[in-house]
């Protein structure tokens, strides 16, 4: 006499589990990605509390955009290059430099203000955010 495995028994039923646990976490990410991509456009702010890196990219969201105060510039920056995946984003605002205005001045010029989580580069066909509607 032989006996189901418990491969056999509960193995569809754990692999679908963990499916649907997979997409229930990837659409909690893409939430909390747009909710505080519509505080930051429509508040501008607060940027605390922000998802995490890990949580961005799990949600589709590799890019950042991140604007100088200085030079009044657009600019997006990679999120998968960062290394740790549990840093919240509002924490890499600290280290934003915008090299134009640290070459004029002669030393890193850190005033920067996170925009919104992206999609896709800024580019010609994909501008860069505004901040509320009207704002141009």
């Amino acid at each position: 006499m032989s006996t189901k495995s418990r491969e056999r028994i509960y193995g569809t039923t754990i692999r679908m589990s963990a499916e649907r646990a997979q997409e229930a976490r990837k659409e909690v990410d893409r939430l909390a990605c747009e909710a505080w991509n519509y505080r930051m456009l429509g508040y501008k702010g607060p940027a605390q509390p922000s998802p995490t890196l890990g949580d961005a990219l799990n949600a589709g969201y590799p890019y950042l955009e991140v604007r100088c105060l200085g030079c009044d510039t657009h600019q997006t920056v990679a999120l998968d290059v960062v290394r740790r995946p549990k840093t919240a984003i509002h924490e890499l605002e600290r280290y934003m430099r915008c090299k134009d205005c640290s070459q004029m001045r002669g030393y890193a010029f850190k005033r920067s203000h996170l925009v919104a989580l992206r999609h896709r580069k800024i580019s010609a066909s994909d501008p860069p955010s505004t901040w509320w509607p009207g704002e141009r």
